[in-house]
């Protein structure tokens, strides 16, 4: 089994930047896919960060057309859902994630990576991620319950063995901007309706009582009877003014990831997932972040 990206799931990494790099005109894939590779130079060099790499899945399958899923394509239109809903597609050709245990190595990682790139690539969009009291989002609720351990995470998060991609992952990458005033005026009872869930421990509510509108509800996808799982790293972003959370979310295939969108959006059964009410979509994109075997191959000598 390929190896996938060891930054997927290193756990404890408290400062978190987001790149998202469109490639120029007439720059050449392959060259830039290599210059991409070799980034574990400046790493090493300036120390104590992960750095996970994603690429927009046209572009990876042009450079790996044996290495990339079928089926995967980017986020390349918005998804129209109930109403006038519409999640926004916000498409770049790469992705970087860089984290660590301290703002300073992930800043000066993200400078020499951004010089690096610039004969290839224009920054479309950065964006830091924070931890928010362990592991709760800036509702006020536990992140990532659902969450599977790291014992099964990288089944349910990189392409199986023996297929197209294996060892790699599908990620859908998306910022959220929370409507704070509104969200807060909801009493505590309120909120969990929307949520699904308990505030102050994160259980599920009784079947009884959960709306089919919860987050919860909208956000199990199921087949046969089985739950279909995908693995998040989300973080918290922005400032006091204006904040929310960045959606990080790995999966072995990218229906799921898809089919969750459709669900909440109202796509595919007209029921919209309450918490898009008190939290809002400003971007999407869907990334395919390949195995460490298959970027060895395009790697330098001295990488």
């Amino acid at each position: 089994m390929p190896t996938p990206q060891t930054g997927i799931f290193a756990l404890g990494d408290i400062a978190h930047i987001y790149l998202e790099f469109v490639l120029l005109p007439g720059a050449d894939a392959t060259a830039f896919v290599q210059t991409v590779v070799d980034l574990d130079g400046p790493r090493s060099t300036l120390g104590g960060v992960n750095l996970v790499i994603g690429f927009r899945p046209e572009l990876w399958r042009a450079v790996a057309p044996g290495d990339t899923p079928a089926e995967l394509s980017g986020f390349n239109a918005p998804l129209p859902g109930s109403g006038d809903y519409t999640m926004p597609a916000t498409q770049a050709d790469l992705w970087l994630w860089i984290a660590g245990s301290a703002y300073d190595n992930a800043f000066d990682n993200a400078r020499a990576i951004m010089t690096a790139l610039a004969p290839f690539a224009r920054l479309e969009r950065e964006l830091s991620g924070w931890g928010y009291r362990h592991s709760r989002d800036l509702t006020g609720f536990e992140d990532g319950t659902e969450n599977p351990g790291l014992a099964v995470a990288p089944m349910i998060a990189t392409v199986p063995d023996g297929e197209p991609g294996a060892g790699g992952s599908v990620l859908l990458f998306q910022k959220w901007r929370h409507r704070a005033t509104e969200w807060e005026a909801l009493p505590d009872a309120a909120q969990e309706l929307v949520m699904g869930r308990t505030k102050a421990d994160s259980v599920e509510l009784d079947e009884a009582i959960m709306p089919p509108t919860s987050h919860v509800k909208r956000n199990t996808i199921e087949v046969d009877g089985a739950e279909r799982k995908i693995f998040r790293r989300n973080t918290s972003y922005g400032n006091a003014a204006e904040f929310g959370t960045v959606f990080v979310g790995f999966s072995s295939d990218q229906w799921r990831l898809d089919r969750m969108l459709r669900r909440m959006s109202g796509a595919e059964d007209g029921l919209r997932d309450a918490l898009t009410d008190y939290s809002t979509p400003l971007t999407g994109a869907y990334y395919f972040v390949p195995s460490l075997q298959a970027l060895q191959l395009f790697a330098g000598e001295d990488a």
